[in-house]
């Protein structure tokens, strides 16, 4: 059941369409445009399966998105954030499989009617073996390189409010057994304002076997200035060749709180990159240190502002099906 590293070929892309106007008000149409710009990119290199909720978003989604590699499907989840309710795709003698675990809603923030299921249709949908397990788990709380190790965080995993009872030696045990991973590098916490509680993929991702990606500070202001410079020593105590890429650095919200904003939320596709840019200055710099990451791909930056409202970014609203 190992998990092939996000760089390795898809057969498809799975996300999924902003639904529901009481969830997004008024960054509904925005949110829908930057959503469109991320599947058309990747399109260009592989099929994009779109979810979309009720009769008025698929039919905006048909009418955005005609005539591209993408597949509007009819679906009912909570809200757009497959990363953590679609199931982790993998493949193996029995075919291709889809490893669900439970969700709780980001440890109970956010429950909404449908998520608990997108799992299961995702996998039906794709003709995917599912594999059930009894674990509070997101996808955007773990990132893997396909070859035995994995990335995750201490604040999320271990949170009281996802597994609790469940200890560090227990939690390893379980990240051993369902994915076939050896080398679990684990840090302390993630992103300030970050809902999810700490999910990594905002923070430190695999770019390669042994390599990994991590945030700079960017502004004399930057809420997570600190939190970097201890990311990035634990990555390379753990015996990781660490690249680190400038933060979009202070980005809030309406009230002037600080918002979990990161370069690090991009999708790997097929053919491109798509790394999210929220109105700041550093995502060029960004693009232009991760480019000779990807020789084979092309590496872009996209808005994600009206998205980020929600919670999250690219990756976060994405998950790759592996080709066999």
């Amino acid at each position: 059941m190992r998990i092939p590293a996000e760089w390795a070929r898809h057969r498809a892309v799975w996300t999924a369409w902003p639904s529901h106007p009481d969830l997004w008000l008024e960054d509904l149409v925005p949110a829908r445009r930057e959503v469109a710009a991320m599947a058309k990119a990747l399109a260009a290199g592989e099929a994009v399966k779109m979810l979309a909720m009720g009769d008025e978003a698929v039919a905006s989604a048909q009418t955005e998105l005609a005539g591209e590699n993408i597949e509007i499907i009819p679906a009912l989840f909570g809200d757009i954030w497959l990363r953590d309710t679609a199931p982790i795709f993998t493949h193996s003698s029995e075919g291709l499989n889809a490893l669900a675990f439970r969700f709780n809603g980001w440890g109970g923030k956010y429950v909404l009617p449908h998520d608990d299921a997108v799992a299961a249709f995702v996998a039906k949908t794709a003709n995917a073996h599912l594999v059930g397990h009894d674990v509070i788990l997101e996808g955007g709380s773990v990132d893997f390189d396909g070859a035995g190790s994995v990335l995750t965080t201490k604040e999320c995993l271990l949170n009281a409010n996802r597994n609790q009872g469940l200890s560090q030696q227990d939690i390893e045990q379980f990240l051993r057994q369902a994915f076939d991973v050896t080398h679990i590098v684990w840090l302390d916490r993630g992103l300030a304002g970050d809902h999810t509680d700490g999910h990594v993929d905002n923070i430190a991702r695999f770019v390669a076997k042994g390599r990994v990606v991590c945030p700079s500070p960017s502004g004399k202001d930057d809420p997570n200035a600190d939190t970097y410079g201890i990311i990035s020593s634990d990555l390379r105590r753990s015996g990781l060749e660490v690249i680190q890429v400038p933060s979009p650095g202070l980005i809030t919200d309406e009230d002037g709180n600080a918002v979990a904003a990161s370069h690090m939320n991009f999708i790997i596709g097929n053919a491109v990159v798509v790394v999210p840019a929220y109105e700041d200055v550093y995502s060029k710099e960004a693009v232009r240190i991760l480019t000779p990451l990807f020789p084979d791909r092309k590496v872009i930056a996209l808005p994600a502002r009206h998205i980020l409202t929600g919670g999250g970014s690219f990756h976060c609203i994405t998950q790759q099906e592996p080709a066999a």
